[in-house]
């Protein structure tokens, strides 16, 4: 495949799979805002973090996340730790509160989603489980049970 193709049908991913998710944002009824949601999520990918690593991967500056991950904290949903190999940074993971909220939130945006699966033909349900698997693929390589 040529590299344009290449490129071209990537930009295409990234673009159905970032509307996909802000169309089930929209659709789901979320107890939170998105971006505390969002933030949620960020944590149980990165696992225990610093905030500077929190804000890059959000693309937002330290005090922005600062404060957004005080929220969480305020809730229950986070909790700061010290760092085993530096005990001048803190490293912010989700309670167990806020592993069951981000659950709850997952499943809600499932849930907006499962009408419009459900009516897909199973051929394209089949080729929608198929292209899930590759995009795993793609954001885990050499992960075999996500």
């Amino acid at each position: 495949m040529e590299p344009a193709t290449v490129d071209l049908e990537g930009a295409r991913l990234l673009s159905a799979v970032a509307r996909l998710n802000r169309w089930a944002t929209r659709h789901a009824e979320l107890p939170i805002p998105p971006a505390q949601a969002r933030l949620l999520s960020l944590i149980d990918e990165l696992g225990p973090a610093r905030i500077g690593e929190l804000a890059n991967a959000d693309h937002c500056s330290q005090p922005t996340m600062t404060t957004q991950v005080q929220r969480l904290e305020a809730a229950g949903w986070a909790s700061r730790s010290t760092d085993s190999h530096d005990a001048r940074v803190a490293l912010i993971d989700l309670t167990d509160e806020g592993r069951a909220k981000l659950e709850q939130l997952r499943a809600s945006r499932a849930a907006a989603l499962a009408p419009e699966v459900a009516r897909l033909s199973d051929q394209e349900r089949q080729a929608l489980r198929s292209a899930t698997e590759i995009i795993l693929r793609i954001v885990h390589p050499g992960d075999d049970d996500q």
